[in-house]
């Protein structure tokens, strides 16, 4: 169903073109402003937060989880994704390198520590 192989990775240039796309396809564009966007993504973060609201903490890799509680996890998480790319490219930002300078960016402002040993400093990062 989604139209790439097991093992091969997705680009944010595919799901761009994808949403471009699935809008077009619709006579959506004249819908997806800027602020429509970002309006339509804050609704999923909402629901994506619902998702986890009553669990408390949870450990890496959902082990508790049952396997549709994941899947709607990945709904969601999707929805938020591509609203994202859909804003990024209605604004004129690419979001991947934006992404790469912001790393950067934190290098910068959040060093790693000189001493290996020493992790303390980050643990709130």
């Amino acid at each position: 169903m989604s139209g790439v192989a097991d093992g091969e990775s997705v680009s944010l240039d595919l799901l761009k073109k994808k949403m471009d796309d699935f809008a077009k396809e619709r006579n959506w564009e004249r819908f997806h402003s800027p602020r429509n966007l970002l309006l339509a993504m804050v609704g999923e973060v909402g629901e994506l937060s619902e998702i986890f609201q009553w669990k408390g903490e949870v450990a890496k890799g959902l082990p508790d989880w049952k396997e549709e509680e994941k899947v709607h996890l990945g709904e969601e998480l999707s929805d938020v994704l591509l609203y994202l790319i859909r804003l990024s490219d209605m604004c004129g930002v690419d979001l991947g390198k934006a992404a790469l300078r912001k790393v950067e960016l934190n290098a910068i402002k959040y060093p790693a520590p000189s001493d290996k040993n020493n992790n303390a400093a980050n643990d709130s990062v």
